[in-house]
C-alpha cells in the first residue's frame, strides 16, 4: 500500500498545499493572513490543531490566529509569551531541520512558563512514533535571507498539534510543515508591508489634507487680514521683490496687486526711512516708516517681518504684516506739537525757543585772549628770541608760529583756538562787535513787547485780547523770512531768531516789525491799537539761551524807556 498509493497522497497533498499557499497570498490584510496560515495547517497539513504566535514589537510573541478548535481559540487568543520562554522552547528537543520537537518526555518542564498554550486528552502512546497528547512541534518562521534560507529575523512560530493520522510526522510531513512555514512567513510580511503602506498611505492622505486645510487657513487669514500683509523674496538677485499682498495693503497704498509684484519695499519707502527699512532684521523686525501712495502721498505704517521656512531649504519667503499708524502719528505729532507751541497763537513756546536757541551755541567763547602761548613764555622770562643764522627772527605774531630753542630746533606750538578746532565741527555762532555796523553777520534775537495791550484787556476783556494776540502773531510771521523763528515767550512778549543779520540790517528788521503790528486790528466790530518795543540782542557761542534772552529782554527795556509814553501805543 505504501509503494502503491505514496504518490497519490504526496500528489494529492502537494495540490492541497498548493491551494492553502495561494489563499495566503491573497488575504486582504494582516489579520485576515494570520488566520488563513493557521487555516492552511488544518486543511493542508493534516493537523487537527494550530496556532500562529506573532511576534510583537517589543520581542514577545502573541497568539494571533488559532484554527481546529474554538474552545481552545477563545481561551488563548491575545495572549502573550515572553521572548525569554519562546527561546528556551526553540533550543529544546530535537531539531527536525528547521523545526523544533519537544517529546513529552522533556515537555513537562515547560508546563508552568508563560507561553499560552492548551491540553488535550488522549491514552498512552502504544508505539514508538504514536504522537503524544503532550508531544510539542514547532515551526520557527523567519524573514527569508541569502538564496531563500531561513537565516532572517525572526517573525513568529507555528505551533501544530494532534496529527490525523496519530503519529508522528514523517521525513514528507517534516518537509511539508518547513516549506509551508517558509512561505507563510513571507505572506505575513508581504501583509506586514501592505499594511505599513496602507498605513502609510492613509497617514500622507491625513497629512495632505492638513496641509491642504492649513494652506486655506493661511490663505484666508491673509487675504481677508484687516491689516496689510506681503510676501517678499529672500535672497538670491530678486531678494525683497513683492510675491503677493492682500487687499487691505493694495487699499492702503491705493495700488493694484499685479503692480505691487513689480516693487520692493525699497522702492515703496520715503527717501528719509530707507535707513530705518535696511536696518530693519529679516525675522522679528520692527519698524515705523512712511510708505507712498499712488497719488504720490506717503502714508506711516508700522512694519513686523517673520520669516516662512521650509524645514529641508531652510528660509524661503519674507512675511511682513503692514499695519496703518497715520492716525496715532498724526496724535503723537500733534501732542509734540502741543508740547512744543503756544495753545493760542501756534507760535513755539518758551521752552522750543530755548531748546532751537540752544542747539546754535555751544560752550566755547566767541574769541580768546590773543597770545595765548607767549603768556606762558612771559611767565617763564622769554620775552624775545634770538635771531637765527640767516637773519631770520623768530618771534609769536599774531595767535602763534613755529619758535626754536636755542640750539635752532624747531618747535610747532599751535593757539588755543587752533587746537580747539581740530576736534570741534560745530558751526560757532558769532555776533557783531562794538555798536556800528562792520559788516559781521550774526544769530539777533529781538525781544518785543506790546505796549497798551492791559489797557485792552481790561477794557474789551481777555477773549478781546487773546484775538489781539492772534492777530499780532500772523503779522509778525508774515514780516519774518522762511527760516526765521518767531515765538511767544508768554504774556504779550514775542521773540523773533532772525540769522544771517548785521546791526543795521536787525535794526531795519526791527522797523518793519513794528510797522506791521501798529496799525488798528478789528475786534468784536471795534479798531484796536497796539504799540511795540523791541530790544535787540545777539547771541554767540559761550552764551546760553538765557543770557542771551535776558540780554535782548534789557536792551528792549532800554529801548520802552527812550520813547515818550504817549508815543508808545502808536509805535
Amino acid at each position: 500500500m505504501e509503494t502503491e498509493s505514496e504518490p497519490y497522497v504526496r500528489l494529492a497533498t502537494l495540490r492541497q498545499l498548493h491551494t492553502v499557499m495561494a489563499d495566503m497570498n491573497t488575504a486582504r490584510s494582516l489579520a485576515d493572513t494570520l488566520q488563513t496560515v493557521a487555516d492552511g495547517v488544518v486543511t493542508g497539513l493534516g493537523f487537527e490543531l494550530a496556532c500562529v504566535n506573532l511576534v510583537r514589537p517589543d520581542g514577545d510573541l502573541v497568539v494571533a490566529a488559532l484554527a481546529g478548535n474554538s474552545a481552545a481559540e477563545a481561551l488563548i487568543t491575545g495572549r502573550v509569551g515572553s521572548r525569554a520562554s519562546w527561546d528556551r522552547r526553540l533550543n529544546m528537543g530535537e531539531a527536525w531541520g528547521d523545526l523544533r520537537f519537544i517529546p513529552h518526555t522533556e515537555g513537562w518542564v515547560l508546563d508552568e512558563d508563560d507561553v499560552p498554550q492548551w491540553y488535550t486528552d488522549g491514552p498512552a502512546p502504544r508505539f514508538e512514533d504514536e504522537w503524544h497528547p503532550s508531544d510539542r512541534l514547532f515551526a520557527p518562521m523567519h524573514t527569508p535571507g541569502v538564496s531563500g534560507g531561513s537565516c532572517g529575523e525572526l517573525i513568529g512560530v507555528l505551533s501544530v498539534d494532534r496529527p490525523r493520522n496519530g503519529r508522528r510526522p514523517g521525513a514528507w510531513g517534516r518537509e511539508a510543515l518547513q516549506m509551508y512555514a517558509f512561505q507563510a512567513a513571507i505572506a505575513i510580511s508581504n501583509a506586514r508591508l501592505r499594511a505599513n503602506m496602507q498605513r502609510a498611505l492613509v497617514r500622507l492622505e491625513r497629512e495632505q489634507q492638513a496641509l491642504r486645510a492649513s494652506e486655506e487657513s493661511f490663505r484666508q487669514a491673509f487675504e481677508y487680514a484687516p491689516s496689510g500683509m506681503a510676501i517678499a523674496e529672500m535672497g538670491g538677485d530678486q531678494h525683497g521683490r513683492i510675491l503677493r499682498t492682500n487687499d487691505a495693503l493694495c487699499r492702503l497704498l491705493g495700488r493694484p496687486a499685479s503692480a505691487m509684484r513689480r516693487y520692493s519695499f525699497s522702492d515703496l519707502v520715503h527717501p528719509e526711512d530707507i535707513g530705518t527699512l535696511l536696518r530693519t532684521s529679516a525675522e522679528g523686525g520692527r519698524a515705523e516708516l512712511r510708505l507712498g501712495r499712488r497719488d504720490g502721498t506717503y502714508v506711516w505704517v508700522h512694519l513686523r517681518n517673520s520669516v516662512v521656512a521650509d524645514a529641508a531649504d531652510g528660509p524661503r519667503f519674507l512675511l511682513t504684516h503692514v499695519e496703518d499708524i497715520e492716525e496715532r502719528k498724526r496724535r503723537e505729532l500733534q501732542l509734540a506739537h502741543r508740547a512744543s507751541h503756544d495753545a493760542l497763537t501756534g507760535l513755539p513756546n518758551s521752552a522750543e525757543l530755548r531748546s532751537r536757541l540752544s542747539s546754535r551755541l555751544c560752550q566755547r567763547p566767541q574769541s580768546l585772549p590773543p597770545g595765548a602761548v607767549a603768556s606762558l613764555d612771559a611767565a617763564y622770562g622769554h620775552g624775545q628770541y634770538p635771531e637765527l643764522p640767516g637773519g631770520t627772527q623768530s618771534a609769536y605774531e599774531g595767535n602763534g608760529h613755529p619758535a626754536y630753542d636755542n640750539n635752532g630746533h624747531g618747535f610747532d606750538f599751535q593757539s588755543v583756538s587752533e587746537a580747539y578746532d581740530a576736534f570741534d565741527h560745530h558751526v560757532h555762532t558769532i555776533a557783531p562787535e562794538g555798536e556800528t555796523d562792520d559788516g559781521t553777520k550774526g544769530l539777533a534775537v529781538l525781544f518785543c513787547d506790546l505796549d497798551g495791550f492791559k489797557s485792552i484787556n481790561d477794557r474789551f476783556g481777555h477773549n478781546a485780547g487773546d484775538a489781539v494776540l492772534i492777530e499780532v502773531a500772523r503779522r509778525l510771521t508774515h514780516a519774518v523770512r522762511d527760516g526765521d523763528t518767531v515765538a511767544r515767550l508768554g504774556g504779550d512778549e514775542f521773540v523773533v531768531l532772525a540769522d544771517g543779520l548785521g546791526r543795521a540790517d536787525a535794526q531795519d528788521l526791527a522797523v518793519r516789525l513794528r510797522n506791521a503790528i501798529i496799525p488798528p486790528i478789528r475786534v468784536d466790530g471795534r479798531a484796536v491799537r497796539v504799540g511795540a518795543s523791541f530790544g535787540i540782542g545777539w547771541a554767540h557761542c559761550g552764551m546760553t539761551a538765557d543770557e542771551v534772552l535776558k540780554s535782548a529782554d534789557e536792551r528792549m527795556y532800554i529801548e520802552k524807556r527812550s520813547r515818550p509814553k504817549q508815543h508808545r501805543r502808536a509805535g
